[in-house]
């Protein structure tokens, strides 16, 4: 088991002031739902005090910049709780009441979200991509009071949920709190693991499942991001923020890095948060508007970055407030690191590797760590713990052997909303969570391998597809690449590359076996490949490799043989 290391990297002198006795980030170990944990001391109890005390610690500082306004901490706070009010007089919500959003990003959705927490209800973030069905089942499973969204989601919902409870739309929320006084009587003292937001897991591996999201788990979320940069800086790998951070926020709030960043780390850090209009995810209006605001920080899946990077509107100059960014969601392939150092040199990139059933905590690196260990996840972050299980669920310690991936921290999630039994397959008395990825430790650093069912057994041999993977998107002619297992007679399953080409470039079968031969094993070369205009991406900007394998189901036809590597020099 490994306990956050990166206590030795920061100079001794400074440590007092980082983690001792009264500092910011103070230690101390207590029991967490009954598992003794280590959690930060001077912690806020519940995410309610976070944007309470946000006024006075960041005055009339942006919060929200939108394509129509700008909202401060100070209005945020106060237009949240007088919509809260409308929610408790008119709605009949309660503390423990579920209340569904359903909607683009927008300040009317953000500030909606906040009001219900603000009631002590539970938020549910209804995926704004989902079809009819998908709407249906997710208000089946989690029986809200009320469903609150835009216009074009309630259309798609009224459609789909016979009988449903009842809507409102957002723009109506705010309209009604403009005509309330200030909001009193609102619920202050809320137990820290008291629900907060039930999160939908992507579904990339069947039905979604939703994930219950405590207040301790949103707080402990934003103080464990908010040391790590703490850390970075002592350490010398950063540089201390000169101004305000601004960010564009591209992540959708139904998601754990659109969640977190707005009501875990934006008003406790005063990051200001600059929104695209509504519509799907444009590169260049990203670039506008980094340019525009001045932003310091980019976030998003690896796929999204490299778009930013390769575009035709990029202008390094233009861009040079940006100071870090950081990647989740997916696998980062090698190639983004040196490309980031190419194109904004002054840009320190982060990675992790977490999940919504831990609130996005795992583990983390970044800077020039991250530059001397391309594809690492890092080592844990300040309060979790990881630890690698053989199928018997018995540790893994050797560099360098795989297992699967166990994590604990007290930002782990309640359980799946009304599925016990999904529960105790991957939460254990302990605490432990079992992922489902695959990975080793080299070093202290862990590498994740793959997802437990994204494994590929062929005759015998198990293949991690992120390994082909990154080899893949290496190729001069290849932007992006999913690896799958088709059914073989024979061997069981065998490797399916399918890619996608770079604009104006060609990419033929044959070259790509060879590619990938060049480095790797044989029988982690590539039986077949295809070429697709565009991969499936859920909405969290995952690969829908399911969707790939219903698209591919049937076994091919013939097995071209796997290219021979060429001759060492």
């Amino acid at each position: 088991m490994l306990r956050w290391p990166d206590l030795a990297r920061v100079p001794e002198k400074v440590r007092p002031m980082l983690f001792g006795p009264g500092a910011p980030f103070e230690f101390v170990r207590e029991d967490v739902r009954g598992v003794e944990m280590s959690v930060f001391a001077r912690r806020p109890k519940n995410v309610v005090e976070i944007l309470l005390a946000a006024p006075g610690e960041h005055g009339d500082q942006p919060y929200l910049i939108l394509p129509e306004r700008t909202i401060t901490f100070t209005e945020a706070g106060d237009t949240a709780a007088r919509i809260a009010t409308v929610l408790r007089e008119r709605h009949g919500i309660e503390r423990g009441d579920r209340v569904a959003l359903a909607g683009a990003n927008s300040g009317e959705h953000a500030l909606t979200l906040w009001a219900v927490i603000m009631l002590g209800a539970v938020a549910v973030g209804l995926n704004g991509w989902w079809t009819g069905p998908e709407f249906a089942a997710g208000v089946a499973l989690t029986e809200p009071r009320l469903i609150a969204g835009d216009s074009r989601r309630l259309e798609r919902l009224s459609k789909a949920v016979e009988a449903g409870p009842p809507t409102v739309l957002f723009d109506e929320l705010l309209a009604a709190a403009a005509g309330v006084g200030p909001a009193t009587g609102l619920p202050v003292d809320l137990p820290e693991d008291d629900p907060a937001a039930v999160l939908f897991t992507s579904g990339t591996t069947g039905a979604a499942k939703g994930a219950l999201i405590s207040h301790r788990a949103i707080v402990n979320f934003g103080m464990d991001a908010a040391m790590r940069g703490a850390v970075e800086v002592a350490a010398g790998a950063a540089t201390r923020p000169s101004g305000p951070s601004v960010s564009v926020h591209a992540s959708p709030f139904f998601h754990i890095s659109g969640l977190g960043t707005l009501i875990g780390v934006g008003p406790k850090a005063g990051l200001t948060m600059v929104f695209a209009p509504p519509g799907r995810w444009d590169p260049a209006a990203h670039l506008s508007l980094s340019v525009k605001y001045g932003v310091t920080q980019w976030s998003g899946v690896p796929t999204q970055i490299l778009r930013l990077l390769e575009h035709p509107d990029f202008d390094s100059a233009a861009l040079s407030t940006i100071r870090s960014i950081g990647c989740g969601g997916a696998a980062m392939p090698p190639e983004l690191p040196r490309l980031v150092q190419e194109r904004l040199p002054g840009a320190t990139v982060n990675n992790g590797h977490g999940m919504t059933e831990t609130f996005g905590l795992g583990t983390a690196i970044g800077g020039p760590r991250l530059a001397a260990n391309l594809g690492s996840a890092g080592v844990p972050t300040p309060t979790a713990e990881v630890e690698l299980r053989d199928p018997a669920g018995t540790e893994v310690t050797a560099d360098g052997e795989i297992g699967e991936i166990w994590l604990r921290c007290p930002s782990m999630f309640l359980g799946y909303w009304n599925n016990p039994a999904a529960t105790a397959a991957v939460l254990d008395p302990d605490g432990w969570y079992r992922t489902g990825d695959y990975g080793r430790f080299d070093a202290g650093l862990l590498f994740v391998e793959s997802r437990l069912r994204d494994m590929i057994i062929r005759g015998g041999e198990n293949i991690y597809p992120i390994e082909i993977e990154n080899r893949l998107v290496d190729h001069p002619h290849i932007a992006e690449a999913a690896v799958i297992g088709t059914p073989h007679r024979e061997l069981g399953q065998e490797v399916m590359a399918v890619v996608v080409a770079r604009e104006g470039a060609t990419v033929e079968a044959a070259a790509v076996r060879s590619w990938v031969a060049t480095t790797l094993a044989g029988f982690k070369v590539p039986a077949h490949v295809r070429v697709v205009d565009a991969l499936p991406y859920s909405a969290s900007g995952k690969v829908l490799k399911r969707d790939l394998e219903v698209r591919f189901a049937a076994a091919p036809a013939a097995t071209p043989p796997a290219a021979t590597p060429p001759e060492p020099r």
